[in-house]
C-alpha cells in the first residue's frame, strides 16, 4: 500500500468524468415512489428473524447559519424552539421502527449527522439518546462505533463532555478551509483555535477517533493557501481526513447561488490542490483509502482495507457494512437487506406523516439479482482496488466473463491506458487508477447511460 497513488495528469484529464459516489448501488437516483412502508416492514421482519446487527443513522437538519457550499438536507434557523416538534416526531419514528425489531439486535454503529446535531440543547440530546437506548439495544461498554458530526462553532468543552457521557466515541469535524478570505466567501467563519479546542477536548475525553472534513475548489482558494490549510490540519493529527471536491451546482442547491462563480479556482488549480494535498498527507504518514478519504495506518479503515474487509454504505467507508442500516429523521436513508428506502426530504411532510402515526417512507428500491451482483463488484473495486472473478462466480453462480462480456472492450481500454491490470482471473486498480476508481466502477453501472450525468459531481 506504500505506493497507493501515482499521479498521472494525462490519465486524470481523460477519465475525470461526472459520476456517482457509489455509497450505494443502485444509487439513490434510481429510487422510486413504488417502495413504501409495507416494503420497509417486510425488510424489518427479515432483519429481526436473522437477528442481524444494526447501524443507526439519525438526521438532525437544523443549522443556525448557512454555509453557501452546502448540499445537505438542512433547515436554517436561529429559533432553537423549532427542534422540539421535530424531536417529538423523531421519537415517534424510533418507537414505530423499533417495535418491528428484536431487542437482541445490537447497535454496533450509531451516527448523528445533519445539519448540525449540536444545534440541539444538552437536555434535548440527553432525551434523544435516552429514547434510543430505551427502544434499541445500544452498547454500554464503549465497544460500539458511535459518531457525531461537530461544528466547532456550536460546541465547547461541556458539549464534548456531554457527548462522551452519552456514549459517543468518534467525532467528525467540519473545517473546509482555514483561510479567512475563503471563509468569508462561503459564509463560514471558523478559527483554527475554535477547531483545536474541540479536538483537544475530544482527546482529553478519550474519543477513539477524530475525522476532519476539508473541501477543495471553493471560491478564493489557491493551491498555496489550501496547502497552508492542509499543513495546519496535519499539525492537529486527526485519525482520518475527508478531502472533498466542491461541486458547484447552483441550479440544484439554492445556497450555492450566493457563491460568485468568477471566484472559483480553475480546473487546473483544483488538480494542483489535490496533487499537493496527496503529497502532503502521504509525507505525513496518511494512507489513501479511496474516494477522498485518508487515514493513519493504525486506523480501523486502513486495517480493514489491508485485510480486504472494508465496505461502503450511505455513511461512506465502514467496517460495519454487515449491519442493517436504519435511517431515522427527515431525508434519512435505510439499507436493510436488499431494500433501500428513504424518508421524505420535506420537513413538514415528514412531521405531518408521523403525526398521523405513519412512517415517512417516501421512496426506495428493492434490489434484483443483477443489482446484487453489480453491487458486490462495485463494492470490491471501490473498497479494495481489486476484484477476484472466482469469488463473484462462487457467490452468484455465474461465469464472470460471460456475464460481463459486453464490458470487455472498455476494460481492455482502461488496462491499455494503465488504469487497471486485467487478466482472466482478476481486475487490479493500479496506483495511477486509484484516484479514478469511480470511473472503473461506472463501467459496471447498468443504469448510468439512462441518467443525467449533470446530477453528479466529477470524479476529481
Amino acid at each position: 500500500m506504500l505506493d497507493a497513488i501515482r499521479w498521472d495528469t494525462d490519465l486524470i484529464r481523460r477519465y475525470d468524468l461526472a459520476g456517482p459516489r457509489y455509497t450505494s448501488y443502485p444509487t439513490a437516483v434510481q429510487f422510486n415512489s413504488q417502495v413504501g412502508t409495507f416494503d420497509l416492514f417486510h425488510a424489518l421482519r427479515d432483519s429481526r428473524k436473522a437477528l442481524r446487527p444494526l447501524s443507526l443513522y439519525v438526521h438532525v437538519p437544523f443549522c443556525a447559519n448557512i454555509c453557501y457550499y452546502c448540499a445537505c438536507n438542512k433547515v436554517i434557523t436561529k429559533d432553537r424552539g423549532r427542534a422540539l416538534p421535530y424531536l417529538q416526531r423523531l421519537e415517534q419514528e424510533i418507537q414505530l421502527i423499533a417495535c418491528h425489531l428484536d431487542p437482541a439486535q445490537k447497535v454496533e454503529q450509531l451516527h448523528f449527522g445533519g445539519g448540525t446535531p449540536t444545534f440541539l440543547s444538552h437536555d434535548e440530546l440527553r432525551q434523544l439518546m435516552a429514547h434510543l437506548r430505551k427502544h434499541f439495544n445500544l452498547l454500554d461498554d464503549d465497544s460500539g462505533d458511535y459518531g457525531i458530526e461537530i461544528d466547532p462553532r456550536e460546541a465547547d468543552w461541556s458539549t464534548m463532555g456531554l457527548l462522551r457521557e452519552l456514549g459517543f466515541n468518534r467525532v467528525s469535524i467540519g473545517l473546509q478551509d482555514l483561510d479567512p478570505a475563503v471563509q468569508r466567501a462561503v459564509n463560514r467563519l471558523q478559527s483554527l483555535e475554535e477547531t483545536r479546542a474541540v479536538i483537544d477536548a475530544a482527546r482529553t475525553l478519550q474519543f477513539r477517533s477524530i475525522n476532519i472534513d476539508l473541501i477543495y475548489g471553493l471560491p478564493k482558494q489557491t493551491p498555496d493557501n489550501f496547502a497552508r490549510t492542509v499543513e495546519e490540519v496535519i499539525s492537529l493529527q486527526p485519525d482520518r481526513l475527508s478531502v472533498f471536491n466542491y461541486a458547484h451546482l447552483p441550479e440544484r442547491f439554492m445556497p450555492q447561488r450566493r457563491i460568485n462563480g468568477n471566484e472559483l479556482p480553475s480546473p487546473t488549480q483544483k488538480l494542483e490542490m489535490l496533487q499537493r494535498t496527496i503529497e502532503q498527507l502521504t509525507a505525513a504518514g496518511y494512507r489513501y483509502i479511496g474516494m477522498d478519504h485518508f487515514a493513519l495506518p493504525d486506523d480501523e479503515l486502513a486495517i480493514a482495507q489491508e485485510e480486504s474487509t472494508l465496505q461502503r454504505n450511505f455513511q461512506g467507508y465502514t467496517t460495519h457494512g454487515h449491519c442493517d442500516l436504519i435511517g431515522l429523521g427527515v431525508s434519512a436513508i435505510s439499507q436493510i437487506g436488499d431494500l433501500y428506502c428513504q424518508n421524505s426530504s420535506d420537513l413538514n411532510q415528514y412531521q405531518n406523516t408521523l403525526a398521523a402515526a405513519q412512517l415517512a417512507t417516501s421512496r426506495g428500491l428493492l434490489c434484483n439479482a443483477d443489482d446484487r451482483l453489480r453491487r458486490a463488484v462495485i463494492q470490491q473495486l471501490i473498497c479494495n482496488f481489486s476484484l477476484e472473478f472466482a469469488a463473484i462466480e462462487r457467490a452468484f453462480n455465474i461465469d464472470f466473463q460471460g456475464y460481463f462480456g459486453g464490458l470487455w472492450p472498455q476494460l481492455n481500454g482502461m488496462a491499455k491506458d494503465g488504469l487497471i491490470e486485467l487478466d482472466r482471473e482478476r481486475i487490479n486498480v493500479l496506483p495511477a487508477g486509484r484516484l479514478l476508481v469511480r470511473s472503473v466502477c461506472m463501467v459496471f453501472d447498468a443504469y448510468l447511460e439512462q441518467q443525467n450525468r449533470q446530477r453528479f459531481s466529477r470524479v476529481i
